[in-house]
């Protein structure tokens, strides 16, 4: 299939998340790699995606997965050479697939090559301002310079030595290993021009920003308000903090935009950007995606929101409204690589933030990534989650898809304590296991692990579970009912049907408490069953797509169905 060279692709692509590392080995090293990438293009461009989203390929020491960068122009020997990734995108777009890559401007790692001439450089050397040194508190200045926390757990701040001696301190919001780049200096923003500017002319079509809300920081890097209660910083990352979703973010991705539009009249055409930030409420994310700044950005509120009709329909109805006010299109994300799996998470007893018409009720929130306890019924949440991607799909806008939830993979939460390498983990004093779980290596073929991940003698960096025997991707290939069929029909629904992809909706009046049902022209319907009771479809109506058995001319409970009208 040639490449699309519609200018405005983007505003109803699927792109499919590849984490390199765990989705295919082709050398044999138990890590996923590009070559591995590159003999399973044709089962992405068989699934029916319109684009790919390649995780960090940077060199990197791995202390958070690939987001620790110490090269922005390289690939890592790890995971293969420029060449193979030039070979990678070439093909790619010869089978129709467009390449999008991670950047991660808020932080590079402590091996950078810029970072490591700071550390060596003396304090107020124009080395340390590419970073944000500072000196600490106190007479001998043995306090942090605020009172920041880190994402990861501890203190956002790491002290140096000099001459054997304690020195400066160094802010890095993620880990230790990741300092914060300096963004107010212009000689940071010239070299991430560059780099945008390296890849685009390698012909890369677009970037995934690594917290889009975050190089930006409060003047002054002021201490954070201080619970009365607990004496802990308050730190509301999801509705703006000091050092998150500051208002003159804006400015450095108004510039990355002037960036990618100066490549429209290229051969390959538009080159876009979608943005993590996890920003609530919809309408201070909609900022992101203004005309002037990046064109897409991922709906978190969906990823978070609870499997109930009424809370769903909330998190559209505001989604919608907010995007369309800047002329955006949605993008709806059910799962990625630093969440629960999503058949792990629609199968707790709790499965998410309620949502009212005013935006997410913020005491019902676990914290990004996590679930409430309880024991998964994965049966139930598999049931949820082939509902969820055909609603997520007939949504207007764009979609995401992670790799392995075409296959219905659940969240591998009993890994060996040993061989948890998230973060997370070491940060927390071992008390949250991270994000491994969600990264297991992807099961391709036969009955046993490693399941033609790589050779049958290479066990992965991350084991995987024998259940996932039943799930491997050669396994549900030509079965009508696996999850794999599923999506593949719901994907070629997509791309023929003109009612799918960008555009509007309308709510369908008269539908039960418990059933969201919504119509979109032309002639296309789709009907979710979130209630305990089957529902009937409408006379007339064709089945296109059914979740679960729509033989009886029913949707049942926790089942979705795709209808010509």
């Amino acid at each position: 299939m040639p490449l699309d060279h519609d200018p405005d692709w983007w505003r109803s692509a699927v792109v499919y998340q590849v984490y390199p590392r765990s989705f295919a080995d082709a050398d044999g090293d138990g890590t996923g790699d590009i070559l591995g990438i590159i003999d399973r293009l044709d089962y992405l461009a068989e699934l029916g995606v319109d684009a790919i989203w390649v995780s960090p390929w940077y060199p990197s020491p791995w202390a958070d997965g690939g987001y620790d960068v110490s090269d922005y122009r390289d690939i890592a020997p790890e995971l293969g050479t420029l060449e193979q990734a030039d070979v990678f995108v070439t093909k790619a777009h010869e089978l129709g697939l467009r390449v999008l890559i991670d950047l991660v401007p808020n932080h590079s790692s402590d091996e950078h090559a810029w970072f490591q001439r700071a550390l060596a450089a003396e304090p107020g050397s124009a080395e340390r301002d590419l970073y944000l040194f500072r000196n600490g508190r106190g007479a001998d200045g043995d306090t942090p310079p605020n009172n920041w926390p880190a994402m990861f757990g501890g203190s956002a701040w790491e002290r140096t030595e000099s001459g054997g001696r304690p020195g400066q301190w160094y802010l890095h919001l993620f880990d230790v290993k990741q300092p914060d780049w300096n963004w107010e200096n212009p000689v940071v923003a010239d070299e991430f021009d560059a780099i945008l500017r390296f890849w685009f002319d390698r012909g890369i079509d677009g970037f995934r920003i690594d917290v889009a809300n975050s190089m930006a920081k409060a003047p002054g890097l002021p201490d954070l308000p201080v619970d009365p209660d607990t004496g802990e910083p308050q730190s509301h990352t999801l509705t703006g903090t000091a050092y998150m979703n500051q208002p003159h973010v804006h400015d450095i991705l108004r510039r990355w935009r002037t960036v990618s539009d100066s490549y429209a009249d290229s051969e390959l055409g538009a080159r876009i950007f979608v943005s993590e930030a996890w920003v609530t409420p919809v309408d201070e994310l909609a900022k992101y995606v203004r005309d002037d700044e990046l064109h897409t950005t991922f709906n978190f509120d969906a990823l978070m929101c609870e499997w109930t009709a009424e809370s769903q329909r909330n998190v559209i109805n505001l989604t919608l409204r907010a995007m369309g006010d800047v002329g955006a299109p949605a993008t709806w994300v059910l799962a990625n690589h630093d969440t629960t799996r999503v058949v792990t998470r629609y199968g707790r007893p709790v499965t998410g933030a309620r949502f009212t018409p005013d935006g997410m009720d913020l005491e019902s929130f676990a914290g990004i990534g996590s679930v409430p306890e309880g024991v998964t019924d994965l049966g139930l949440g598999r049931k949820r989650a082939r509902a969820a991607v055909l609603l997520e799909l007939a949504l207007p806008g764009g979609a995401y898809v992670y790799q392995g939830d075409e296959l219905g993979l659940d969240e591998v939460e009993d890994l060996p304590e040993e061989l948890l390498q998230d973060p997370t983990w070491e940060r927390s004093g071992h008390t949250v296991r991270g994000r491994d779980g969600c990264r297991v290596p992807m099961p391709w073929t036969g009955s046993e692990a490693p399941y033609g991940f790589g050779p049958p003698a290479s066990p992965p960096w991350l084991p995987q579970p024998d259940r996932w025997s039943e799930l491997t991707a050669e396994g549900q290939d030509g079965d009508p009912r696996s999850h794999l069929s599923l999506y593949r029909a719901a994907l070629a629904e997509r791309r023929c049907n003109p009612a799918l992809g960008d555009g509007g909706l309308i709510w369908d009046a008269e539908v039960p408490t418990g059933v969201l049902s919504f119509t979109r022209e032309p002639g296309f319907r789709c009907v979710v069953n979130f209630g305990p009771d089957a529902y009937q479809l409408p006379v007339g109506a064709e089945v296109l797509i059914a979740s679960g058995d729509a033989s009886s001319r029913s949707v049942g409970a926790d089942e979705a169905v795709w209808l010509r009208i």
